[in-house]
């Protein structure tokens, strides 16, 4: 639940930081949208993947890592001295969250059966809402109180317990399952950002202009196969 959170949270904090960060950083409404896009983005499109690949390698080997990974990500966050330092930042925080949201749930889908399995992933659900409505009221606290980068800097201490408790308490499962459809992911992630790209245009222009239309229709269908996780 410590592992997740740091993706719930991301996910809705950084909404209230976004006026701050545009005077600080000299980024326009168009491009402070891509602050929010190049989190999402990596998430929504390697989720299913960060899900086989637990199934391949280890479900509690791909927590820590993505969890890690989301860590510095957040420290690249913080210390970013332009946008696009800070977009990219934000990207490798979408692919350590793709990593660390299905294993979690994975994980706990390995631990427990029964009625108790339904009561703990009831529990992780919660604890997600929970995270998530606390990140904005959070995130205006701190812009306000020490600065937009404290709101990344609030990752490290989470990700840090996480990290610890996994390594000691959490037993390895799965391992040796699911082929990685490798060439699925990329597809997908060009898809969804082809078309994150055409609707972000959209919205910014308000008209349907030429550069628009090849993004909508590139991201209509990709197929992606085998990149489920069990539980």
């Amino acid at each position: 639940m410590l592992a997740s959170s740091l993706a719930f949270i991301d996910g809705s904090v950084t909404n209230v930081a976004l006026p701050t960060i545009g005077r600080e950083l000299h980024g326009s409404a168009a491009d402070l949208q891509w602050t929010i896009n190049a989190y999402l983005l990596p998430l929504s499109a390697l989720i299913l993947l960060g899900g086989a690949a637990g199934d391949h390698y280890g479900r509690r080997r791909v927590l820590i890592v993505g969890i890690m990974l989301f860590m510095l990500a957040s420290l690249a966050c913080a210390w970013s001295s332009g946008l696009d330092m800070l977009f990219a930042a934000r990207a490798v925080q979408g692919v350590g969250a793709a990593m660390l949201m299905p294993n979690s749930l994975g994980i706990l889908g390995s631990s427990f059966t029964g009625e108790a399995r339904g009561r703990a992933v009831g529990t992780w659900a919660a604890a997600g809402a929970i995270a998530s409505a606390i990140g904005p009221p959070l995130g205006g606290w701190l812009v306000d109180t020490v600065g937009w980068r404290a709101i990344f800097y609030l990752n490290v201490p989470v990700a840090l317990a996480a990290i610890l408790i996994a390594w000691r308490y959490v037993d390895e499962s799965a391992g040796g399952e699911k082929t990685l459809d490798w060439g699925g992911a990329l597809v997908a992630t060009a898809a969804l950002g082809a078309l994150t790209v055409a609707l972000t245009l959209w919205s910014s222009s308000h008209e349907m202009s030429a550069g628009v239309l090849p993004g909508l229709a590139a991201g209509r269908r990709p197929t992606f196969h085998g990149c489920s996780t069990k539980g």
